[in-house]
Parts: structure tokens; C-alpha cells; sequence
């Protein structure tokens, strides 16, 4: 228990209870009413006790918030807190709570999450080679936790995908999106199957690697927004990929014992998704970082059609592994190459921790290969909200 004194009164306290586990609970954390909101006292004894627990090789941190409690939720949520769900008369009857944790990821982690470059992008079903590693990836990955994955099943995916002009939900069409590294490899693969009653049907949904899986999180709901109003996902998920989900909004619906495998648990997820869903932009932390203090102000992207919707005064949710916030779109400048556009655009705006202009046309060259450079180089010029 830590105590927290201003002027030799006793404002506030933390109470961490340690597990077996490696993991540790708060109960409670409480801030003398007469300090609330005056010297930031609840942020302080958190972040005391992360620091302790951190330095005690703790993997998570954990609480429960009472739902009528919202200053105290939206505190815990602010803090990267991530809601697991909720349990009725837990401790109270009639009183349902929170509950909530914190993955006490490392700095290295992080950073080994940022190093990986992913673009999600429609399937091409006129590229062979793209069409071949879908094929295989879902071959090779779905088949421990799916019966039926075969040659033949993944041939009807791509009919049901050739069908998607139509638009006619009984003839079961499909979209496809695809996620690649900057070597254009597909690590991952999600296919939407629209639904009467508009739900979406979102199955396969695999990837490779936390990155890919979190970028197709990302990336798809905005682009479904025409075909419904609601996404589910049918999915064996692992520990990271459920973090995933929690923390990006997804919602655990059901668990279904041996609905596609007779040894397997199928989970379903969901996501309410509306003319409201807001666009979004995976960015790198350190770049949300400089963003969030107001030193970098412009955002450098390649001409895809999604990033070439974008228009000027749209609000842009900027995502990343640990948090995200809102910006909107104060100006777009077009140009046919990354050094015709530094010859205009200040780099020191683009990356400000760079050390030169040569040093940031080295980075947008690794993450940008010359084959996504000729689509058309993109900047935005972001206004934080």
C-alpha cells in the first residue's frame, strides 16, 4: 500500500495485491475527495505503481470499476486499461463491474511491433502470385482449428470474390482483403461475407503475425461501412490476438464448443460499425508520440484508393500498439515522387527526430519500396483536436 501526502495531509492511496501469477491487482485506488481533480494525484499513484510493479517483472495489471463509476472507468481507460467485460452483482447485488487490465508490455517489445511495415489492401485476384500465397495461407494456417479447409474451399472463397459486383447477398459474395509486408508478402488474409439482415460475416480472418493481425482490426471496419452495420468474427484467437480484439473494441458474443472442430472452442466476436465509424491510420509510436506533442504535423502515404478517399477536414483516428487519439485533416499535397516532394514539404515536420532530409528520405524509401512509391506520394497535414 502507498500513501500519497500533500502538505503533510493524507490525500490519497494504492493498494496492490501480488499473485502467483506474476500479475497484480489494484484494490483500490482512492484520491481524498478534497484532491480530486486538483494535482493530478490518481495519475501519479498509478504511475508509482507501475513503476513498482514493473520493477517487480509483473506481466499485467488488473481492476475492477463499478459501471456507474464512468470519472473512474474513462480514468482507467485513458491509461491504456483495457476493458475485458463486465460481471453482474459481483461484488454488490444489482451493481455490475468492469473489469479491466493493463499488458505490461516492454520498451523492446513495442519497438520490435514498429519495425514490421503492413499495407491492407483488396485482394488482386489478377495477380497470380498474391492469389497463390492467399491459398497457401489459409491452407496452411485455418485447418487446426476449420474442417473442411481445402483446394476446393478456397477455390469457392475466390468465386464468391469474383461475384462482389453483383452486390446481391444471395448469391454469397465475397471481399477479400489481403495484409503484406513492404516485401509485398501476404501475412495475413480477411474475407467479408455480407449477410441478410446486414450483418458481416468476416471468416477467414488469419494472420501471421500481432502486427498483421491488429492492421486488418484496423483497416477493415471503415471500408465495410456500405455493406452493413455489424461485424462478426468466427475465430480460435491466442492470448495476443484476444488482447488485440479487447483493446480495439471487438466484443466476445459467444463460445461455441466444437462448431467447426471437434477438439475446438470456436470463438465469436463482433463489432457495431455505422455512417459514424470513423476512418483510421495505424502510425508507428514513435511517430504518435512527436504527433501528440505537436512537433510532427505532416504524415507521408503512397496513393492507395483508401488513403486517396481521404478529403480535407475529415477526422482521422491515429492508432497505434498502446493507444490512439483524433486528428483532422487540415491539407493534402500530391506528388509524383518521395524527392519531388521533400523539395517542398519541411522534413523536420515529417520525422522532427530525424537528422537530416537525407535521413528521412532513407526511411520513407525503406518503408515505401519503388513499386508503392509510383502509385503517388501522399501528405497530410494534420490539426490535433
Amino acid at each position: 500500500m502507498f500513501v500519497a501526502e500533500i502538505d503533510g495531509q493524507r490525500a490519497g492511496m494504492i493498494h496492490l495485491v501480488g499473485k502467483r501469477q506474476s500479475t497484480y491487482k489494484i484494490s483500490p485506488l482512492i484520491v481524498a475527495p478534497g484532491f480530486r481533480g486538483l494535482v493530478g494525484l490518481g495519475s501519479r499513484l498509478l504511475e508509482y505503481a507501475e513503476s513498482y510493479v514493473r520493477g517487480h517483472q509483473a506481466r499485467q495489471l488488473y481492476c475492477t470499476v463499478a459501471e456507474q463509476n464512468i470519472a473512474a472507468l474513462q480514468f482507467f481507460l485513458r491509461k491504456g486499461f483495457i476493458r475485458a467485460g463486465s460481471s453482474d452483482s459481483h461484488y454488490k447485488s444489482e451493481i455490475t463491474e468492469i473489469m479491466l487490465y493493463k499488458p505490461l508490455y516492454g520498451i523492446s517489445k513495442i519497438m520490435s511491433l514498429d519495425q514490421l511495415h503492413v499495407s491492407v489492401l483488396p485482394c488482386d485476384e489478377n495477380d497470380e502470385e498474391m492469389v497463390r500465397q492467399v491459398g497457401s495461407l489459409l491452407l496452411e494456417r485455418l485447418q487446426n482449428s476449420f474442417e473442411g479447409i481445402t483446394d476446393d474451399w478456397v477455390r469457392a472463397l475466390f468465386d464468391g470474390y469474383r461475384r462482389r459486383s453483383t452486390y446481391d447477398i444471395n448469391t454469397k459474395y465475397k471481399l477479400i482483403y489481403v495484409a503484406t509486408d513492404s516485401m509485398g508478402r501476404v501475412i495475413g488474409v480477411a474475407g467479408a461475407t455480407p449477410k441478410k439482415g446486414s450483418p458481416i460475416k468476416v471468416m477467414p480472418f488469419i494472420a501471421t503475425n500481432k502486427v498483421a493481425f491488429e492492421a486488418l482490426l484496423i483497416d477493415i471496419p471503415h471500408q465495410l461501412v456500405p455493406y452493413g452495420h455489424k461485424l462478426y468474427i468466427h475465430i480460435n484467437p491466442t492470448v495476443n490476438e484476444v488482447i488485440s480484439l479487447q483493446r480495439l473494441g471487438w466484443k466476445l458474443d459467444a463460445a461455441l464448443p466444437a462448431a467447426y472442430h471437434p477438439r475446438v472452442v470456436t470463438q465469436q466476436w463482433s463489432l457495431n460499425i455505422g455512417d459514424e465509424t470513423m476512418r483510421t491510420m495505424r502510425i508507428k509510436k514513435r511517430f504518435y508520440d512527436l504527433i501528440r506533442s505537436g512537433k510532427k504535423t505532416l504524415e507521408v502515404r503512397i496513393g492507395y484508393d483508401s488513403i486517396n478517399r481521404i478529403q480535407i477536414g475529415e477526422r482521422i483516428e491515429l492508432v497505434t500498439h498502446t493507444g490512439s487519439c483524433v486528428v483532422r485533416i487540415g491539407d493534402i499535397r500530391r506528388y509524383h515522387t518521395m524527392e519531388a516532394m521533400l523539395t517542398v514539404e519541411p522534413w523536420g515536420s515529417i520525422a522532427p527526430d530525424s537528422g537530416s532530409g537525407e535521413d528521412v528520405l532513407r526511411l520513407l524509401k525503406q518503408i515505401y519500396p519503388p513499386n508503392k512509391e509510383k502509385l503517388g506520394v501522399v501528405v497530410f497535414e494534420f490539426i490535433r483536436e
